[in-house]
Order: structure tokens, then C-alpha cells, then sequence
């Protein structure tokens, strides 16, 4: 019989920024209130299911939404470079719309080719190294589940490279929002389809 496998990739909780940068990579950001009790609620609903492995980005916010999740189930922590969120030359400045960078004409080059995109790194890179992720997740848990915490945009692009859409999109459409979780099913090593759940609310 085909052993069944579940990974399922999640986005980290909301995350303390008074300041609404563009954080990215940017070390020393945490999860606020609401955001730990988005990882909570999400745990509880995992500690019923068959996790037998969790890793998560290095970055603090996906480390502190892997924690409870781990520790409901007895289990340690991976982690996995390939997870990290996407480079961005925005980061660390406001992007929000009609504020900050993007009213500087000196970084509307960077937005000249939405497609690669041109302000960050390429869709088809972030698609790879989250493939590469993915898969070793399948492995660790072949024949049960596994969860991954990761970042929106890579998720995003994780989940339309594993469904065959285009990997450029507007950031407006996507189906990722915080603690959600974006489940890929396999039977062997054959990617079979794919879920969305939001557990921990809106």
C-alpha cells in the first residue's frame, strides 16, 4: 500500500511592528499577543493530529509559531534555511501604499519588471528552495505529517508552483494570511493535492 504523507506549511502569527515596515529578514522581530495566540490555537487543532516532524524558518517569528506546536507534541524544533522569507531591497523601510519608499522616484526602478519581481528575489528561486524544503519535510515524515512555518510570499509561491498557476501575482491575492496553513498531500513521492485552513481566525 502507498504510505499517505500531510506537510502542512504554515505562515507565522502576527507579528509586533509598531513602526509598519517591511521587515523581512531583519532580526529581532517577535510575535505580538495576538500573534502567540494565533500559534496556540493552531497547536491545539495540530496536537490531534499525525505530526512527527516540525521545522520551521530561522527567523524569530516562525521559531516562536513553531514553539507551541512542538511542544504540544514532544517534539524538537528543525530548522530549515530554505524557509527564510524572501530578500526584499525594501527592507527595513514603510512600503505601505502612499507613504514611504515607493513615493521616492529613485526606487521606482526597482519596480520596473513585476514579473522576476524586480525589488526582490525571483519567484522562480523562492519556488525552488521552498520545493526543495517541502520535500525534505515529506521525507522526515514519510508516512505521517509534518509541519513546515514559513512566510507569506514564500508560501504564496509554494503553492503556485505545486498547482501549476503562474508564480507572479498581486500580493493583494493571496490566500496566506497569518497562522493559516497551506497542507500538500502525497502518496509516495507523488504530489496528489492540496488544502487551506485558516484555524486561528481572520
Amino acid at each position: 500500500m502507498t504510505e499517505k504523507t500531510i506537510v502542512h506549511v504554515m505562515r507565522h502569527g502576527e507579528v509586533y511592528n509598531p513602526d509598519k515596515i517591511l521587515y523581512g529578514r531583519l532580526p529581532d522581530y517577535h510575535l505580538s499577543e495576538r500573534g502567540r495566540a494565533q500559534a496556540l490555537a493552531v497547536a491545539d487543532w495540530l496536537a490531534a493530529r499525525d505530526i512527527v516532524y516540525v521545522v520551521a524558518s530561522p527567523l524569530e517569528r516562525a521559531q516562536e509559531t513553531a514553539e507551541p506546536i512542538a511542544a504540544g507534541l514532544g517534539l524538537p524544533i528543525d530548522t530549515d534555511g530554505d524557509l527564510i522569507e524572501s530578500a526584499n531591497v525594501f527592507q527595513g523601510q514603510r512600503v505601505s501604499p502612499g507613504d514611504g519608499a515607493l513615493r521616492d522616484p529613485r526606487n521606482w526602478w526597482y519596480l520596473r519588471s513585476p514579473r522576476t519581481p524586480s525589488w526582490g528575489e525571483p519567484y522562480a528561486e523562492i519556488a525552488a528552495r521552498m520545493k526543495a524544503a517541502l520535500h525534505r519535510a515529506r521525507t522526515k515524515a514519510a508516512g505521517h505529517e509534518a509541519v513546515c512555518v514559513s512566510h507569506q510570499l514564500p508560501v504564496e509561491t509554494l503553492r503556485r508552483a505545486m498547482t501549476g498557476q503562474p508564480l507572479h501575482h498581486f500580493p493583494t491575492r493571496r490566500l496566506c494570511n497569518l497562522a493559516s496553513l497551506t497542507s500538500f498531500y502525497f502518496h509516495g513521492d507523488s504530489y496528489v493535492g492540496w488544502g487551506y485552513a485558516e484555524l486561528a481566525g481572520k
